[in-house]
């Protein structure tokens, strides 16, 4: 079966939480989804032109911190599969990869916190201009160009690597059923200081229990945890 073919039939069977409990799925309708796409082009389309000023003067920021690349383009799994580059303000030193293998290979802890969250909590390569911009969440405001190019969407599951997919289990082809959002359960649930594990219980439930409305309530939560900083590193 394709990618596509999963993809379409996770809307209406995505199958069982982490806890081995059977989810209510409802396949939103195409008129729905339609909606859900102009509002995104809507929303990003105008913040894009109202925050071009904050946008122009980070990236000059950036430049002058250490003059490496204003923009990180990480690629993340998309829609049915297809791989795109994730865009962030650059919040680390420009020999990050170099560092983190480094680091992975001579501190046992680190490699084990990598390889349970994909986060460090007191990462060192991260800059002293990027560590500003990821509490304040103001390093994902490029990924509004996402949006509008159509990679990702206003509120989703958050967009993951390939090396996560598998801790989606039987739920991969939940996740890649939707565009990944800007902002989502996740964001609005503490972010990082919540488990793997919840982390993919919410992107399925949002999956079984998407509605505009629902999109909306979340957009709403999204601001009061920004201000919280809660779990943002």
């Amino acid at each position: 079966m394709t990618w596509e073919a999963h993809s379409f039939e996770a809307w209406s069977r995505v199958g069982r939480t982490a806890k081995g409990g059977d989810l209510h799925s409802s396949r939103p309708r195409a008129a729905g989804r339609s909606s859900k796409r102009a509002l995104d082009l809507v929303i990003a389309v105008t913040a894009l032109i109202l925050l071009s000023p904050l946008l122009l003067i980070v990236a000059m920021i950036v430049k002058m911190s250490d003059r490496g690349p204003v923009f990180y383009s990480h690629t993340r799994i998309g829609v049915g599969g297809a791989p795109f580059g994730c865009l962030k303000f650059r919040t680390m030193k420009t020999d990050a990869s170099a560092q983190l293998a480094e680091l992975l290979q001579n501190n046992p802890a680190a490699r084990s916190e990598w390889e349970e969250t994909r986060k460090l909590k007191d990462d060192p390569r991260i800059t002293a201009v990027g560590d500003i911009l990821r509490r304040s969440s103001i390093d994902e405001l490029p990924q509004l160009i996402n949006i509008v190019r159509g990679d990702m969407s206003l509120v989703g599951p958050r967009p993951i690597t390939a090396e996560e997919l598998p801790r989606y289990g039987e739920h991969v082809w939940a996740y890649m059923a939707v565009r990944p959002g800007l902002t989502g359960h996740w964001q609005t649930s503490g972010r990082n200081d919540v488990s793997y594990e919840y982390r993919v219980s919410l992107d399925v439930h949002y999956l079984n229990n998407w509605s505009l409305g629902r999109d909306f309530i979340i957009i709403a939560k999204t601001i009061p945890a920004l201000f919280s900083q809660r779990g943002s590193y």
